[in-house]
């Protein structure tokens, strides 16, 4: 922040936005936004409301709390933080995946209530994770997955022979994966293509017994049909830092569900990836600010 201030007058808000009218009156008269999280939305009509906007980076990968299209209809760029802290998310989602694999959060719920029950876990070396996406958090995940002897496969977009050689990922069909993975480990961003990518259908084609981990986008998963495949006993369990509507209601069908282990989108809330985010915004907004806007994503 002091580095900022000795370029721009910098307005800091530490407390959640309550409603658009705040949102618009925070934003009011600034060229330059730094959006910290993903739960603070602009649509067209929002960015409408403050013509002086002429930059937004956001606190990280995704970029689908932004309308990119009015975006750049109205001249503003955008830029996000691709990269920088792969390393925190993906051990993140790994510890996800152990944690449900081991049973960790239903067990300490047993002990805690006097129950001395035990349950089969799942052993995760020999096993196939699947992994959908092929970027650098996707490409950290599959390190450390072959670090304890699993398998891996994946699926992108736009799998290549070339890609697949510089990612060190083996392409696979999206039915492929559904059918063989024990994991399914989601690392995509959100966008109208992506939506949902995980239906009712595609959970009754997956491996029975089948675990999914998302710290993604919450709106990767169909939720609903999400619950319905762990209540079915379709899928072992679900590890999950993202949802399609956060903050998680109280009384969430999800939170509800017996094998989950669910975080409140932290992934990259460490102090080393909490550095690196705030580092990156600020050269962000310096390149910006000096005409050479950087990692720009409309």
């Amino acid at each position: 922040m002091d580095v900022l201030s000795k370029r721009a007058e910098v307005r800091l808000f530490k407390d959640r936005v309550r409603d658009v009218e705040e949102q618009v009156r925070r934003a009011a008269g600034a060229t330059e936004i730094i959006n910290s999280r993903s739960y603070v939305k602009w649509p067209e009509p929002v960015l409408a409301r403050v013509p002086s906007l002429r930059f937004i980076t956001v606190c990280g990968i995704g970029t689908d709390a932004i309308d990119l299209v009015a975006a750049r209809s109205r001249g503003i760029t955008v830029s996000n933080l691709p990269g920088r802290t792969a390393p925190v998310v993906a051990e993140h989602a790994f510890g996800l995946m152990l944690a449900v694999a081991k049973r960790a959060a239903w067990y300490t719920d047993q002990i805690r209530q006097g129950r001395w029950v035990k349950k089969d876990l799942l052993l995760l070396s020999g096993k196939t994770i699947g992994i959908v996406g092929a970027g650098p958090i996707a490409q950290q995940m599959a390190k450390l997955c072959r670090g304890i002897g699993m398998k891996v496969i994946a699926w992108t977009y736009h799998p290549s022979p070339e890609r697949s050689r510089q990612t060190g990922l083996e392409f696979v069909s999206f039915d492929d994966l559904l059918a063989r993975s024990d994991v399914i480990s989601l690392h995509l961003p959100l966008t109208d293509r992506s939506r949902r990518l995980l239906g009712r259908n595609e959970f009754a084609r997956v491996k029975p017994g089948c675990v999914l981990i998302n710290a993604g986008r919450g709106a990767l998963v169909d939720e609903a049909a999400l619950v319905d495949a762990l209540n079915s006993g379709r899928l072992m369990g679900a590890g999950i830092d993202v949802y399609e509507q956060e903050p998680l209601p109280p009384g969430s069908p999800i939170a509800k569900c017996e094998q989950v282990v669910l975080t409140p989108h932290v992934a990259d809330m460490t102090p080393e990836g909490l550095e690196l985010l705030n580092e990156g915004v600020v050269e962000n907004v310096l390149a910006f600010l000096d005409g050479k806007p950087q990692n720009v994503v409309n």
